[in-house]
């Protein structure tokens, strides 16, 4: 029988007349080209476009707790951390203390060579590069046995990219405090504030979870024992890289669904402009 006159054709066999539309693009699909969806049906170029369910194509994907995307390598950053970390002990071991005197965090001093250095100078680098720089193995061990076991944690909760940003803020943060109380011709080195971002972030995430915060809390109150109670560890880098944690950690995981990016994006950057704030405040008090 010939198709009924009046009735629209198929966009991809115009020789095919349908009476059935795609409920996204409202096109005209044939039965060899509708697809069922939740509801009606769809045309071929719109699944491929989206999920088939009418929500942008990485709307089904997995995602972390933060909102972030579920990666197959769930230590991927944490390995690139300990990397870097491991890339500058070495070099340190090659080059000797001279590589320390340049990225130690020091606040305003004049070095062994007599050339005068540190943060107040304009060397603000050296507040990060610190944050991966190790001098003594066990130092170098220590740190890198907490990154990879607390960051094992933390990071697949959070996704890569959010999970960077809590390092790096974390490390900062240490440092910045550092900065702010110590003596300005101290030297302080390591990825201990680091490492106490992560422990401040696993305690976010625990109690996020609802997990018994029995063996978490005992875990703090023991690395808080060893900050405050062993010689020759910088107490503020510790708590400075465990509030920044905490602070960054709670926006990311707490952040409300419908404004989740704005939330957290904000929330690191009033974090980053806390730790500049403390900065320029320091660096003008030493200058």
């Amino acid at each position: 029988m010939d198709p009924q006159p009046g009735l629209p054709r198929c966009y991809r066999h115009p020789e095919t007349e349908t009476g059935i539309r795609c409920v996204r693009c409202d096109r005209p699909v044939c039965p060899q080209c509708m697809i069922s969806a939740s509801v009606g049906f769809q045309c071929p170029d719109c699944v491929r476009g989206g999920s088939g369910t009418g929500h942008a194509p990485d709307a089904n994907r997995p995602r972390t707790l933060a909102g972030g995307r579920v990666a197959a390598d769930g230590r991927l950053i944490t390995k690139i951390v300990i990397a870097v970390n491991l890339a500058l002990f070495l070099a340190v071991q090659v080059v000797g203390d001279r590589l320390v005197d340049d990225l130690g965090l020091i606040g305003y001093a004049f070095l062994p060579s007599g050339e005068l250095a540190g943060v107040a100078d304009g060397e603000w680098y050296r507040l990060l590069t610190s944050a991966f720089l190790h001098q003594e193995i066990p130092h170098f061990l220590f740190n890198m046995l907490g990154l990879w076991v607390i960051g094992g944690i933390v990071e697949p909760e959070l996704g890569r990219s959010r999970y960077t940003a809590l390092v790096l803020l974390s490390g900062l943060s240490g440092s910045a405090l550092a900065y702010l109380l110590s003596p300005a011709n101290q030297l302080s080195l390591g990825a201990s504030g680091v490492v106490f971002g992560l422990i401040g972030a696993w305690v976010v995430l625990a109690r996020r979870r609802r997990h018994d915060m029995r063996p978490v809390v005992l875990f703090v109150a023991l690395s808080l024992l060893l900050t405050f109670t062993r010689p020759g560890i910088s107490w503020e880098a510790h708590i400075g890289g465990l509030v920044g944690g905490a602070l960054v950690t709670y926006a990311l995981v707490h952040a409300p669904r419908a404004r989740r990016n704005l939330v957290q994006y904000t929330a690191c950057g009033l974090v980053l402009l806390l730790d500049l704030g403390i900065v320029l405040f320091r660096s003008a008090a030493l200058a």
